[in-house]
């Protein structure tokens, strides 16, 4: 081989190591969220103290799970675990074959649960339909958790099971797998009176998924550990914007105390990102900021609204007072800079708010001056 063949070789090996060793994650993070429900659910039917803890059991495992540093393991997700397993139990079968996954369980419990068999769910997930096993050997080993997850809410076993077939033969993104759910293919599908002519039409057009998509997954990237500011690509104005903004507010001296960068909320099983969330010391509030390197519009309103109202139900405790929203935008008629304070309606409290807040002028002065730096 000359000099050039030697380096296509190179970046051949490279790129297909690395796509397999993410691949390889990706399983193990689906197997270890399949054992997560298999256990939550064995404890349920069988332990001897499980009557101690009732419906309080998943709430006292996600706090024992944080205090472990355990990803993605709050009760929310716990549940969504519990579900998977019992939609998807045909994945005991890989125990016969990868001494590993055999190696999670103990003989008791193998004994005891035929989980090597057949598991008592599989007629309550696919009550009729005969699928081999190979279907689920594929399933498991080409598709992402986080198709999964889109999967699990499918109540109708025959509608799940066309869009994993379909999902394997095109080689679905987890988003090309949420809008042809969107698109009610599977009911298009049944009225159509031609229907490969249909699905080949749409395999024909629809984006596949690949490496790229793999590696951005949040649930992969928390599941490594990773920082979650790895999670999203960013633009270098933004990312230069955001390192900044952090050293300015902090520098204002006023109360803010940095909590974190790219916070993940999860709303209807998809991830949200908020650019910073700060806590007051002086309101006693979380401050939520987003930032826009875009003339503003409607929807970013509405995008951070949707962020404060998940603060209020999920993230307030007791002697919190509401969550104020900061939306950042390099241009909005004459003014570069709104504050949101949805759902505030004691005048006094939004007067405090205010005084406490960096000044609007301020902040305009900062995404003038920035963005003048870097151009």
């Amino acid at each position: 081989m000359d000099f050039k063949e030697l380096i296509i070789s190179l970046s051949k090996i490279n790129e297909e190591l690395r796509e397999g060793s993410m691949r390889a994650v990706n399983t193990s993070l689906t197997i270890r969220n399949w054992f997560f429900g298999f256990y939550i659910l064995e404890f349920e039917q069988n332990s001897k103290d499980r009557a101690e803890y009732g419906k309080a059991l998943l709430a006292n495992i996600a706090a024992e799970m944080k205090g472990m540093s355990i990803p993605n393991s709050d009760e929310r997700e716990l549940r969504r675990y519990r579900q998977f397993y019992m939609i998807y139990p045909e994945v005991a079968k890989l125990v016969t074959t990868n001494n590993q996954i055999r190696g999670l369980l103990t003989p008791e419990l193998i004994e005891k649960r035929g989980i090597v068999n057949k598991t008592s769910f599989r007629e309550l997930a696919t009550p009729g339909l005969d699928i081999p096993d190979t279907h689920y050997s594929d399933l498991f080993n080409r598709i992402s958790y986080t198709h999964f997850v889109e999967l699990i809410r499918l109540d109708d076993p025959l509608k799940r099971l066309f869009y994993e077939l379909e999902c394997i033969k095109g080689t679905w993104s987890v988003q090309e797998l949420k809008r042809q759910i969107g698109s009610l293919l599977y009911e298009r599908t049944g009225l159509s009176d031609n229907k490969e002519k249909l699905l080949a039409m749409v395999r024909q057009k629809t984006g596949t998924g690949n490496f790229t998509d793999l590696i951005r997954d949040p649930y992969i990237f928390e599941f490594l550990g990773l920082k979650q500011q790895d999670v999203l690509p960013e633009k270098d104005l933004e990312q230069a914007l955001l390192d900044h903004l952090l050293q300015f507010l902090l520098e204002l001296g006023k109360g803010f105390c940095f909590e974190a960068r790219q916070k993940r909320i999860i709303i209807d099983n998809e991830h949200h990102f908020i650019d910073m969330v700060f806590y007051h010391r002086l309101l006693h509030c979380n401050i939520l900021i987003d930032l826009k390197t875009e003339r503003f519009n409607h929807t970013h309103a509405g995008q951070l609204n949707m962020y404060l109202e998940y603060y209020k139900k999920y993230e307030m405790v007791p002697g919190d007072n509401p969550p104020v929203g900061i939306l950042l935008c390099t241009d909005k008629d004459q003014e570069h800079v709104e504050f949101a304070t949805a759902g505030i309606d004691d005048k006094v409290f939004v007067a405090k708010y205010l005084v406490a807040l960096p000044n609007k002028k301020e902040l305009e002065k900062f995404i003038k001056r920035e963005l003048k730096a870097g151009k």
